[in-house]
């Protein structure tokens, strides 16, 4: 489902900074108690996909951007841009810029978002 290793030449990962790379790899053992998981590569991102996407990750030059389903707008200093996508359902952002960003907070929206992809 998921490979930590990671590899360098892996299109959106590869112009991506250590820093960002290495943010992605906690992030997915972060992610895989939830339960099991698969990586979609785009062009510009990598969906962590249950069914459908429930994270949208996008590395950037020193931090990773983090887009998060959800049924309802999370109000959280954290939260760096909010999009209603439709009556029940949210688009949140959240910028990881170390690895103590990957916190219980974090790994409980990320669980209600894999919660709405089943």
């Amino acid at each position: 489902m998921y490979d930590l290793t990671m590899p360098e030449e892996n299109g959106v990962l590869a112009a991506a900074s250590p820093i960002a790379r290495q943010l992605y790899k906690d992030l997915l053992a972060a992610v895989k108690p939830i339960g099991p998981f698969g990586e979609e590569l785009k062009k510009t991102c990598i969906h962590l996909v249950r069914g459908s996407a429930f994270a949208g990750v996008h590395p950037r030059k020193e931090h990773l951007l983090v887009t998060i389903k959800a049924q309802k707008k999370i109000r959280s200093a954290r939260i760096c841009k909010a999009q209603q996508a439709s009556k029940s359902r949210w688009y949140l952002d959240v910028k990881l810029t170390s690895k103590q960003d990957i916190d219980d907070e974090l790994k409980g929206w990320l669980r209600q978002s894999y919660e709405l992809c089943e």
